[in-house]
């Protein structure tokens, strides 16, 4: 063992830069993979803090022990409580100070006239709770507000609006109502509660803007005496709280806040970067393999010459093992450090554009090191693992002769393997898609699929090196022929150096294909089922947004120029025990502005106990035109409906219609999500769009859309997503370009010999270099033609899955121009890659090249 640790280590002195481009694919693996994990325990531990300093005064939370909770959300609404309740928990033992606290949407505009946050974060208004320990918010400057029209803000959004104490503005709740700030706040000791926006009003101002009702709040805070726990201060409220209503220690709340960021977002969001990185590594992998394959192969007379020596199989092995076991271990230990490097930059950047990046340290845990550590010596053991074998059972008398042709490429196993693992993953795939539609089973034969192509590769690239190399011959003359002949030589080799780059490009095709479909999805949505001239709504989401005010369709209504204007509000209920988002309108409009595809029954006659519904929900349900449904509200009331119509189209209108008068008793803060209108005859929709823009200013200044930009407005996050996804591909991109430049390299180092004859005959240096860099196109040029065949395959794949796995219909479309350009990107990849192997080849010294054994 010490002979082949000695032989290991000199080796790697001999021989650093062959393993150069190995240890940055490593690198960069494992900096990505422990970046997410330490910045996602950064984010945990960061929320966590922010959610206990929230209520590090509370002693307790009381609140409505019920919560409505719709498909997709995992936060329900709860029914407000009582405000008289405060009087009867003051009277409790051990409790100090109760408050009200009424909480609702509630979004600031700017010195600018834009408003302020709803990119995600909440935008929060509430009452300004006068005990300072109950209040999560103290004061940074300026006072509380007295009288109605004060606020305080946080200095977070003071800044970003470019607001001061004095100033006068708008808030949206979603009524705008002018305001004038007299205060600014922190929230421990920081601007604010990550992105989050908050403004405190006056307790009567909150209950007139955000509650349905005077003498309602969302929960009540408690604060505990000396020497009162928590868990005491529960137990003697519980006894005193009227039916319905619960009592809950400051701590389980901040929990559950934190609970409901990791469901909704944290764990998305992570699982979302531990992907790119399971890529990033899954391309490494490739590269790292293809080195030490490269290597064993120009090491065979060396090991031969071993073996004569007296070295046994298990010495080579190891002596290959020990390099790897080498490069690993110190690159993956540099990738840690990288790692950490890259959660403190996404820690100060992501604030600057609005991510919610609470503040703090960065939290670097056991797991977050050992892991990414352990998963990169791993994949780079086992990348090594089959070449270290093949270097063990070189034969002594390898040494005698010359390097060896690469055959295994185009074996009849390998083929006869391939084409079944092809046939199965085809057959599994439309199992999945056209069948039985599951994600799961179309998720399976893409992974076969990827498998298959991996095996076949050899295969293939003798046949696509030829007719992609065609053109070559006559463009480039001898050149191109020479660079042709070079990627057809190892046709193993050439697959498994374009194999990292096809899956780099395979999911960077999947995702274009996937945002294209989503595209023409909601365009289509919004062309079959919005029949109005333009759409009046909000540019946010996430939680973020304060809405529509529920009075703008009736104000837009009473323009000449307008025929209907139908406003689309946004309830919960249980329906018969299950709880469901309900569309609150008015369905005479709603029926002239959107085509609701086939209506059995009649939307006139909803009134204040009728409801309709999709056929898809009658269905399920088991309900049909004139049978009864139980609603219970968010105010504890349960309320008989009859189904008066079933419509066919939901996609706009939503699964369940109720009217603003069955709404009007159970509602709490009304807003309106979309406002779609509808011109007269005649009316030109540019002056119609103008009219309505005059309206809608009176409103807080929404966006007035026609029908077509809404649409493209609607897909606007998708381009978000792209945007990010490309980002997080380069990364998979640039270790697969790293690969070829590698093998390249090694390539060069092989065929010294052959490039000094080359040279001796009458070959320029230009056209040396130009040979390298069209071999480097020619593999790259392979690997970015699988890869987009790959990937719109599992892009087709994956719209089709969604499609059955959903109500609504997906729309697929294949996108040419960004696709295209995708090609063009691996392409220029490629001769980018060639670059630094071409300027080595073209500086070699002829003679001493000739003279190379």
């Amino acid at each position: 063992m010490n002979a082949s640790v000695r032989l290991s280590a000199s080796s790697l002195r001999a021989h650093k830069r062959r393993f150069a481009g190995t240890f940055l694919a490593v690198f960069l693996g494992v900096a990505f993979l422990a970046g997410t994990l330490v910045m996602g325990d950064t984010l945990r531990a960061g929320f966590d803090s922010m959610f206990g300093n929230a209520t590090s005064g509370t002693g307790a939370i009381v609140r409505s022990a019920d919560a409505i909770t719709t498909p997709g959300e995992s936060q329900g609404v709860r029914q407000p409580v009582d405000t008289a309740l405060v009087n009867t928990i003051e009277q409790v033992p051990g409790v100090a100070a109760a408050a009200p606290d009424i909480e609702g949407a509630g979004q600031l505009v700017g010195k600018n006239g834009e408003p302020i946050g709803g990119k995600g974060p909440p935008t929060l208004a509430g009452n300004w709770i006068p005990d300072a320990k109950l209040n999560p918010y103290q004061f940074a400057q300026g006072r509380a507000p007295q009288r109605s029209g004060e606020v305080v803000v946080n200095r977070g959004a003071a800044k970003k609006g470019n607001l001061k104490i004095g100033d006068t503005t708008t808030l949206r709740t979603p009524d705008p109502i002018k305001v004038t700030i007299v205060g600014l706040a922190t929230f421990g000791g920081e601007d604010g509660m990550a992105q989050v926006t908050f403004t405190g009003m006056t307790r009567a101002d909150a209950e007139k803007y955000l509650t349905a009702r005077p003498g309602e709040a969302t929960s009540i805070k408690v604060r505990a005496g000396p020497g009162v726990s928590e868990k005491q201060l529960v137990d003697r409220l519980t006894p005193a709280l009227p039916k319905g209503v619960e009592a809950i220690t400051g701590q389980a709340s901040a929990q559950e806040n934190t609970d409901m960021i990791s469901s909704q977002f944290l764990t998305v969001f992570t699982t979302f970067l531990l992907v790119f990185s399971g890529i990033a590594l899954l391309v490494a992998t490739f590269s790292i393999h293809n080195t030490f394959a490269i290597v064993i192969a120009q090491r065979t007379r060396e090991n031969a010459l071993l073996r004569a020596l007296g070295a046994s199989r298990r010495q080579v092995t190891a002596t290959t093992l020990i390099e790897a076991t080498a490069v690993a271990v110190t690159a993956s230990a540099a990738g840690l450090a990288g790692g950490i490097g890259i959660a403190a930059g996404l820690q100060a950047l992501f604030p600057a554009i609005g991510f919610p990046f609470p503040d703090g340290n960065l939290v670097i845990s056991a797991l977050s090191m050992t892991l990414p550590l352990a998963v990169g010596i791993v994949v780079c053991l086992g990348s090594a693992l089959l070449p270290a074998a093949r270097a063990g059972r070189t034969a002594p008398l390898a040494a005698l002769r010359e390097t060896a042709v690469d055959t295994s490429g185009a074996s009849r196993t390998r083929t006869v393997t391939g084409m079944g693992l092809a046939a199965l993953a085809v057959a599994t795939t439309l199992s999945g898609v056209l069948v039985s539609p599951s994600l799961w089973m179309a998720g399976t034969g893409a992974v076969l699929a990827l498998v298959a192509f991996v095996v076949l590769g050899p295969v293939a690239s003798t046949t696509a090196v030829r007719i992609l190399g065609g053109p070559l011959d006559r463009l480039r003359g001898v050149t191109g022929g020479l660079a042709r002949r070079n990627a057809l030589r190892s046709p193993k080799r050439t697959a498994a150096t374009a194999g990292a780059l096809m899956i780099g490009v395979a999911v960077v095709s999947l995702f274009t294909v996937f945002g294209a479909s989503l595209k023409a999805t909601m365009d289509q949505t919004v062309s079959r089922s919005f029949a109005g001239d333009v759409a009046v709504s909000t540019p946010s989401f996430g939680a973020g947004g304060s809405g529509l005010s529920p009075r703008l369709a009736g104000a837009i209504q009473q323009l000449p120029e307008v025929d209907t204007a139908v406003g689309l509000g946004r309830g919960v209920a249980k329906v018969d025990g299950k709880g469901r988002a309900l569309t609150v309108t008015d369905p005479i409009a709603l029926q002239r502005t959107f085509d609701l595809g086939k209506v059995d029954g009649s939307l006139r006659a909803l009134g204040a106990d009728g409801i309709a519904l999709t056929k898809a929900e009658a269905d399920k349900q088991h309900l049909t035109t004139g049978d009864r449904a139980q609603l219970t509200f968010t105010d504890g009331k349960t309320q008989t409906f009859t189904v008066r119509a079933v419509y066919g189209q939901s996609e706009l209108a939503g699964d369940y219609v109720i009217t603003r008068a069955a709404w009007a008793p159970h509602r709490t803060q009304d807003s309106d999500t979309l406002v779609a209108v509808s011109f007269k005859d005649g009316v030109n929709t540019d002056a119609g769009k103008a009219a309505v823009q005059k309206v809608a200013d009176r409103y807080g200044n929404p966006e007035v859309q026609t029908r077509s930009e809404y649409a493209q407005s609607s897909a606007g996050g998708i381009d978000m997503m792209l945007t990010l996804v490309y980002a997080l591909l380069a990364l998979a991109v640039l270790i697969a370009l790293l690969g070829i430049a590698n093998t390249l390299t090694l390539a060069i180092h092989e065929r010294t010999r052959e490039l000094g004859l080359l040279r001796a005959v009458g070959q320029t240096r230009p056209q040396l270099r130009a040979m390298v860099r069209w071999e480097s196109v020619l593999v790259a040029a392979f690997g970015t033609a699988g890869g987009l065949g790959l990937g719109a395959f599992l892009g087709w794949v994956l719209v089709k899955a969604s499609d059955g796995a959903d109500d609504s219909a997906f729309a697929f479309a294949i996108p040419p121009a960004q696709l295209a350009i995708v090609a063009l990107v691996g392409l220029a990849a490629g001769a980018l890659a060639g670059l630094r192997p071409a300027r080595r080849a073209g500086r070699l010294d002829v003679l001493r090249a000739i003279a190379t054994e």
